[in-house]
């Protein structure tokens, strides 16, 4: 990665850090298949205001993934897995990347399906598990 990619990174993940917070949902939408299935074209959106945002560039600039030239969506490839939440686990790994403050009832950590049951504020270290991933 180059100075100026970095910097772009770092400027992209403080503009999405302002946007999402622990618990918010990441809406995912697919946008191309390829033929061999083996890879696919998502975007990523969060509702601000009850409006879509957009936050693929953003988010392939923070993350180091690629758009694709024909929608400016997020390039991924693979099979066998839910690739969308892959998506929002890597960036939200990206984003909380030291960790996060549990968040309560309505926490996403995986902590808490793993024996976790303090819903008081405490550290999770795992930041992948900070957004919530949901298809559209």
């Amino acid at each position: 990665m180059t100075k100026a990619q970095k910097a772009q990174a770092a400027e992209s993940r403080e503009r999405l850090l302002k946007i999402l917070k622990p618990g918010d949902p990441v809406y995912t939408v697919l946008r191309h298949v390829s033929r061999s299935g083996m890879s696919r074209n998502i975007d990523l959106y969060a509702l601000v205001d009850n409006e879509p945002l957009r936050l693929s560039g953003y988010a392939a600039s923070a993350c180091g993934w690629r758009l694709a030239k024909r929608d400016q969506s997020i390039t991924v490839r693979g099979c066998g897995m839910d690739m969308g939440f892959h998506l929002v686990y890597n960036l939200s790994r990206t984003l909380f990347a030291d960790g996060w403050q549990c968040i309560g009832d309505q926490c996403p950590s995986n902590d808490h399906s793993n024996g976790d049951r303090n819903r008081d504020p405490h550290p999770h270290s795992d930041g992948g598990y900070a957004l919530r991933h949901r298809w559209m």
